[in-house]
C-alpha cells in the first residue's frame, strides 16, 4: 500500500514563512538494509556500467582505489548532464590536464573553451576555482569528508557525498535523480518532488552500508539508469524487486510523483555576426559573472521578456550593412530564448572590445551551444580546430 509519510502541503512547506521549513518526521524504513545492499551489490558486481572515471568492483577487490580528482571532475560534469554527453568531455579534460595541479595552472580561456557545449557554464568557472584551491590550499589533495568537501567552490550536498563515498569510503547518502526515482518506488512515496527530498534522503541514509558505500552509491545510480528507468522500468530484472512497494503493487511508473511544471517564459534578443573579407568572424567575451559568464559570442543585445525592446539593425553594436538571416531558439533551464540573427559582410571597424576569429579557429573558441546555433544560422561553417590552444593567446582587437 502506498505510504504518504511526508507531505509538504500538509506541513505548510508550500507557504512562505520567516521560520525555517519544518523537518520531516522521524522515519524508519521497513527494508532490511543488509539484505538490500547485499542483493544490490551482488547485481552491481556483474552488471555495473563501465565508465572512464570508475574503478570496477574487480579492480577494487585487487586493491585499486578511485582517483579523487577523476571522481570530482566527473561528478561536476554530470551535474544536469547525461553520462553519454560527459564521456567525451571527461576524456578531453583528463588527457589535457591529468592532475588537479595541471587544471589549476590552465588559463581560464582554455578551460572555458574545452567546456564549450557542455552547458551550465558556471560549473566550469567553479571547477577551475576549486582546482586552484585544492592545488594551492590543500597541496593537491582533496579533503576526505563530505563536510570538508562542501567548503570547496561548486560542491554541494550531492557532489560532496558522492566524492566522499566513492573516493574515500565515507558512508554518505548519495542522492541524484536516479536514486530519487529508485527510492520513491521502493517506498511508494506519495509526496511530490521536490518536497519529498528530505524523506528520500532519510531512506537512503538508512540503506547505505558502511562496507563499500561508494559501490553502493554507484549501484543505485546504475539501477536507476538501466533497470528502474523513468518509463517502462524492467521490474522483472530488478535485483531489489522483493523490497519494492511500487513494483509489488504494479505501479512503478506512478513514482516519483512530481509537481506540475509551470509554463516556460520566453525571452528575446538579437545576435550580430560580422564577417570580414578573409572569413574571420568578430567575437567578444561575455562578462565573467552571470549566465554564460566568460564565454565567447558574436555581439548580442540583452535578452528581454518584453516584446517592445530595440531589436533589428537599430540595436546593432556598430554600423554595418546588416541583413536579417534567420532566427534561432534555445532552451535554458528556466526560460526559452529566441534570437534574431543578423549578418554583415565587409571590412567593418567594430570599435568595441573583441577579436576577429579566423575560420580555422572558430571551432576552438569558447562558444556555448546557443552561440554555435547563431553562427550556423549565419552560414558560418567552422572546421575542426588545428589545435585546442587557439583561445589561450588571443589578442584584443578594436
Amino acid at each position: 500500500m502506498p505510504r504518504d509519510r511526508f507531505d509538504p502541503a500538509l506541513s505548510g512547506g508550500t507557504k512562505r514563512s520567516r521560520c525555517p521549513p519544518p523537518r520531516p518526521p522521524s522515519f524508519m524504513t521497513t527494508i532490511d538494509p543488509t539484505a538490500f545492499s547485499t542483493a544490490l551489490l551482488a547485481w552491481y558486481d556483474v552488471h555495473h556500467r563501465t565508465l572512464p572515471w570508475r574503478v570496477s568492483p574487480r579492480e577494487r577487490a585487487a586493491g585499486l582505489r578511485a582517483d579523487p580528482y577523476r571522481v570530482w571532475l566527473s561528478e561536476i560534469m554530470l551535474q544536469q548532464t547525461t553520462v553519454a554527453a560527459v564521456k567525451a568531455y571527461f576524456e578531453k579534460f583528463t588527457l589535457r590536464w591529468p592532475r588537479v595541479e595541471d587544471l589549476a595552472a590552465a588559463p581560464d580561456t582554455a578551460v572555458l573553451a574545452e567546456w564549450a557545449g557542455l552547458g551550465y557554464y558556471a560549473r566550469a568557472r567553479n571547477l577551475h576555482a576549486c582546482a586552484r584551491m585544492v592545488a594551492g590550499e590543500y597541496s593537491g589533495r582533496f579533503p576526505e569528508t563530505a563536510a570538508a568537501l562542501k567548503a570547496l567552490p561548486g560542491i554541494g550536498d550531492y557532489t560532496s557525498a558522492a566524492i566522499a563515498a566513492i573516493a574515500f569510503d565515507e558512508p554518505a547518502a548519495v542522492v541524484d535523480g536516479n536514486v530519487e526515482r529508485v527510492t520513491s518506488r521502493l517506498e511508494a512515496i506519495e509526496a511530490p518532488l521536490p518536497g519529498a527530498k528530505p524523506l528520500i534522503r532519510a531512506v537512503v541514509e538508512q540503506l547505505t552500508p558502511t562496507e563499500r558505500p561508494g559501490d553502493f552509491a554507484q549501484a543505485m545510480m546504475d539501477l536507476g539508469a538501466t533497470i528502474c528507468t523513468p518509463t517502462k522500468p524492467a521490474c522483472v530484472l530488478c535485483p531489489v524487486r522483493p523490497f519494492c512497494t511500487a513494483s509489488r503493487a504494479g505501479e512503478a511508473e506512478r513514482y516519483p510523483v512530481k509537481q506540475k511544471k509551470k509554463a516556460v517564459p520566453e525571452r528575446r534578443g538579437a545576435a550580430f555576426v560580422a564577417v570580414r573579407g578573409d572569413g574571420a568572424v568578430f567575437l567578444r567575451r561575455r562578462p565573467g559573472t552571470g549566465m554564460l559568464g566568460g564565454m565567447s559570442e558574436p555581439p548580442t543585445t540583452s535578452w528581454s521578456a518584453r516584446s517592445d525592446g530595440a531589436l533589428g539593425a537599430a540595436a546593432a553594436p556598430f554600423p554595418a550593412e546588416w541583413r536579417r538571416v534567420g532566427e534561432i531558439e534555445h532552451g535554458f533551464t528556466h526560460f526559452r530564448l529566441v534570437l534574431e540573427v543578423w549578418r554583415a559582410d565587409g571590412e567593418q571597424r567594430p570599435g568595441i572590445e573583441g577579436w576577429w576569429s579566423q575560420p580555422q579557429e572558430i571551432a576552438g573558441e569558447a562558444l556555448p551551444t546557443v552561440m554555435r546555433k547563431v553562427l550556423k544560422a549565419a552560414k558560418i561553417v567552422a572546421p575542426a580546430p588545428r589545435n585546442s590552444q587557439s583561445t589561450e593567446t588571443r589578442k584584443t582587437a578594436r
